[in-house]
């Protein structure tokens, strides 16, 4: 195997959410796929959104958002949502909208997890601001829960790939975190 030097804008997969908020005071969702938890204790996630973006505007006007999970069966409105700007369209039309007790994060019942988040700090680039917000709520659907956790399996997911710009699945799983690399130790 020969690794080769390939272009710097290349992206690992991404998991697909909604990101909701606010904006002109009615819910508003963007599809998003910059996202990763960064933090345990308290529970941290950044997400870095575009400046030209209308969610932008009702982020920093509300320091309030939502993620919102989307299964495979929402591919078409979570992908129609990042085509569409919500400065020319009502994109929360296509949901059942529900509110925990954040009023600016609105929620997608439609999704089978949803996260309710305010910003404790933001990081500004050129063209996005990394958004650093703490989960305060959580939500997921009762018929997708894998006991007392999500299930994925039944939570469907999808991951987006770039530069080809695909939809993924996320398949099966091939492993256990933290335990089968011990095979390695002789353990």
């Amino acid at each position: 195997m020969t690794q080769v030097q390939i272009n710097l804008q290349v992206f690992p997969p991404m998991p697909v959410v909604l990101v909701g908020t606010h904006v002109a005071g009615r819910p508003n969702f963007m599809a998003q796929g910059w996202i990763t938890r960064c933090n345990y204790e308290p529970p941290l996630l950044a997400v870095a959104i575009n400046k030209g973006h209308y969610t932008y505007e009702g982020i920093m006007q509300t320091r309030q958002f939502s993620i919102c999970i989307p299964g495979r069966d929402l591919l078409l409105e979570t992908d129609y949502c990042g085509i569409v700007s919500g400065r020319d369209e009502d994109k929360a039309d296509l949901f059942e909208v529900f509110y925990g007790n954040l009023p600016s994060a609105p929620l997608i019942a439609d999704c089978p997890l949803n996260l309710a988040c305010y910003v404790v700090n933001e990081l500004e680039f050129t063209t996005n601001t990394l958004f650093i917000a703490e989960i305060c709520e959580a939500y997921a659907d009762n018929t997708k829960m894998d006991g007392t956790r999500p299930g994925f399996r039944e939570i469907d997911p999808f991951i987006l790939t770039m530069p080809d710009n695909s939809y993924w699945s996320l398949g099966e799983p091939i492993g256990k975190a933290w335990q089968d690399g011990k095979k390695l130790d002789g353990e």
